[in-house]
């Protein structure tokens, strides 16, 4: 994909030095200098193509993430005139809870997060598969990890009450924004935010159910904008014309139910974990936002499942694909069979 780009590898290997920088360091200012050369790696990736819409991609990209960035400034000071250091490991008081707030707003508009998640489907919308793949993956990566590492530091009832808040509304926003469209990027522009509400909620509760619905969340992500690229090049704008994409068409909408939670697929593995996870804790009314959420979205899929699946179930004849569509199907199978035994092996270790 980046092949016409000569010096696209050394922008990838800036890109992930600076998560990798971020996510090592305890230092507030080396944590901002990260995310920063995360964005400069990523900028020019944006735009390699130099169509309109990647530029105006790129533009509003930059522009959040230097909120984003400047809000991390403002409480890295905040903490700074309450302790007079710069370490990002030390204990928290009820006077340092402005400067907790700012942080944790900054990292939100990073992420994408309820209130702030509007930057996200525009962004997503101009951009072509690989940049989608990565801004909605490994650009992620970094600001969650701080996200858990400050719940690590504070378990003040006022910010474990704002992260639920912001959890089921990026749940309940995911879910309502993806009713409305039918851009296929917008729409999993939405699915990621409501998945990050889910991944923020889990983070209150359990850091292994957090980490393996991140792991699970990429996994999918990778396989269904794989089969995108794959199937169109580009050429698919609306999601109706997965209609008109045969057995590949079918197998794209069954990494969509995946990635929407459908059992037994591999996606509803990780829901189930969080709900686990946080069944026991005070905070049940928070998961029935989270479940509608997710309901929302499940049945935007599934009716446009049954649309294209009995409107054209006369075309899905294995012989006429091609040997790559093939590949996507063993893709489908080991995301259903993968689901299935996850959950058989979760049930028998419960008892």
């Amino acid at each position: 994909m980046f092949s016409s780009l000569p010096f696209g590898y050394m922008f990838m290997s800036v890109m992930g030095i600076g998560t990798l920088l971020s996510v090592s360091s305890i230092h507030w200012l080396s944590i901002w200098a990260g995310l920063e050369i995360n964005l400069i790696g990523f900028l020019p990736m944006l735009v390699y193509q130099k169509s309109v819409s990647e530029s105006q991609s790129a533009v509003k990209y930059f522009i959040i993430q230097a909120l984003g960035s400047s809000f991390l400034m403002l409480g890295s000071l905040l903490m700074f005139n309450m302790s007079f250091t710069w370490d990002m490991y030390i204990s928290f008081g009820k006077s340092d809870i402005l400067g907790f707030t700012v942080l944790i707003a900054g990292l939100c508009i990073k992420l994408g997060l309820f209130p702030f998640h509007y930057w996200l489907p525009g962004v997503m919308a101009g951009l072509p598969w690989i940049s989608c793949l990565i801004l909605a993956t490994w650009q992620k990566l970094a600001p969650l990890f701080l996200v858990l590492s400050l719940l690590e530091l504070s378990h003040s009832y006022l910010i474990i009450l704002m992260l639920c808040l912001i959890s089921s509304g990026s749940a309940l926003m995911g879910g309502i924004g993806g009713m409305n469209q039918t851009q296929i990027r917008a729409l999993l522009a939405y699915s990621s935010i409501s998945h990050l509400g889910w991944m923020v909620f889990a983070a209150i509760h359990s850091e292994w159910s957090m980490k393996t619905y991140l792991f699970i969340y990429i996994l999918i992500s990778i396989s269904l904008f794989m089969s995108l690229w794959y199937s169109d090049s580009g050429m698919m704008k609306n999601i109706n014309n997965l209609k008109n994409n045969g057995f590949a068409g079918l197998t794209i909408m069954m990494l969509l139910l995946s990635l929407a939670g459908l059992p037994p697929l591999l996606g509803f593995i990780s829901k189930w974990l969080v709900i686990v996870a946080s069944c026991n804790g005070p905070w049940t009314f928070i998961i029935f936002l989270l479940i509608l959420g997710s309901l929302m979205s499940l049945f935007y899929y599934l009716s446009l499942f049954f649309s294209m699946f009995l409107g054209n179930l006369k075309k899905y004849s294995i012989n006429e694909e091609k040997l790559g569509n093939n590949v996507m199907v063993l893709i489908n199978i080991f995301n259903i069979l993968g689901g299935t035994l996850i959950l058989m092996v979760s049930l028998l270790t419960s008892m």
